[in-house]
């Protein structure tokens, strides 16, 4: 026979784990203990580099000692590789003037390229830029990056989706939460060392999110880097997140930012 104390803990887990919701979201509401405060990640710059203030960045990444760079505006999208000391742009080619360019990723020897409301997408060949082919997604197109696997993409959502690389179909996805519930606005991506990191739109916050549950791990404040460049237009926000992970440097800019900046991430202790 039960005693009264074991009766009511039974009594709750039932109801926790049977409570009618989707069942994307049902391990979530059911996680015990709840989601963390996210860890805050403290920052040092270590060297400012120039960045072109005309490129409206919407995607950034290094690979090879460069920079690789998508920026966007319909008639002035393009796809740039950019030498990080100097800011001079060595290699580039720009968007059909209906498009405005969004996030970049590379993968394999191609580099992949999304539209903000077009629904297409351009595959390049990684070193001449030649085009290779479209390809076409449902929803918005905002940030791209990539693990071992897969290309990840943002919608501005609180969605983030798992490509196949190949056939580009979506072959999984994840909700970033943090204590509060969903977190949307997500937009350039960056992977590193199985999280991702994402800026918040029109916020001077990059999250640090986990890429097996969505859960947001850590935040990174960055308000003194906009203080410093000072933009005087409220779109020229925080957007450009890339990752060296031979040296293990990170690269941030933002959209027409007349800088780039080199971060260490301080982790706990340091």
């Amino acid at each position: 026979m039960r005693r009264p104390l074991e009766i009511c803990v039974f009594v709750v887990i039932l109801l926790c784990c049977t409570v009618p919701v989707a069942s994307t979201t049902t391990l979530r509401l059911c996680q015990c203990p709840p989601p963390q405060e996210p860890l805050l990640i403290d920052h040092e710059v270590v060297a400012v580099y120039p960045h072109d203030p005309a490129a409206y960045t919407q995607g950034l990444y290094f690979e090879d000692g460069f920079l690789f760079e998508g920026t966007g505006l319909r008639g002035q999208s393009q796809l740039r590789k950019v030498e990080v000391e100097t800011g001079r742009v060595v290699q580039q080619v720009s968007l059909p003037p209906r498009f405005f360019g969004e996030g970049i990723a590379t993968f394999g020897n191609r580099i992949y390229q999304l539209t903000w409301t077009s629904g297409v997408g351009f595959i390049y060949d990684k070193e001449s830029f030649e085009l290779e082919r479209q390809f076409s997604f449902s929803n918005e197109g905002w940030g791209l990056t990539r693990d071992d696997r897969h290309l990840i993409m943002s919608d501005g959502s609180a969605v983030l989706r798992f490509l196949d690389p190949d056939t580009l179909a979506v072959v999984g996805r994840i909700e970033v939460t943090g204590p509060e519930g969903p977190i949307d606005q997500l937009n350039e991506l960056e992977y590193v060392d199985g999280d991702i990191l994402a800026n918040v739109w029109h916020t001077n916050e990059i999250l640090r999110i986990s890429a097996d549950s969505g859960e947001v791990n850590g935040r990174m404040d960055l308000t003194d880097l906009e203080l410093d460049v000072r933009p005087s237009d409220p779109e020229s926000v925080l957007n450009g997140i890339a990752y060296d992970s031979e040296r293990d440097r990170l690269f941030v800019t933002g959209k027409r930012w007349s800088r780039l900046y080199e971060l260490r991430m301080r982790r706990p202790g340091q």
